[in-house]
């Protein structure tokens, strides 16, 4: 049996899990904070929190696939806006709204411990 490489740094030490209620309040935050920042808290979180417990990653996880996806619809809305002299952007008082009512429901399921698929969704990042 090999042992594992050393660490490149040696001061270097794992973050231990997040307590559940922990892991729900990040994921609540993340959710709440797409609302305002787009996919910057979804990323962010992802990023620094996925290895501090499985409920905190899959809720950046879906949160960040699901900013992803919006920001691809709100381009295909704004091109298709183009040749139907503006007709498509009709589509953004369906977009908007429902977007902010996903985020809301998925920081209510998060914030109760439980978890929320988005629909409708392309899952980039795995």
């Amino acid at each position: 049996m090999t042992a594992a490489p050393p660490p490149l740094d040696p001061t270097y030490q794992p973050q231990p899990p997040m307590a559940p209620q922990d892991q729900r309040l990040w994921a609540t935050l993340i959710h709440l904070g797409g609302i305002l920042f787009g996919f910057i808290p979804a990323l962010v979180g992802y990023l620094v929190l996925k290895d501090r417990g499985q409920f905190i990653r899959e809720h950046t996880l879906e949160e960040l696939n699901f900013q992803i996806s919006y920001t691809i619809y709100a381009v295909a809305i704004l091109i298709l806006s183009l040749p139907t002299l503006g007709i498509a952007s009709l589509l953004f008082i369906v977009l908007g709204p429902a977007a902010l009512i996903f985020m809301i429901i998925a920081a209510v399921k998060a914030n109760g411990g439980e978890f929320f698929r988005y629909p409708l969704i392309f899952r980039l990042v795995k």
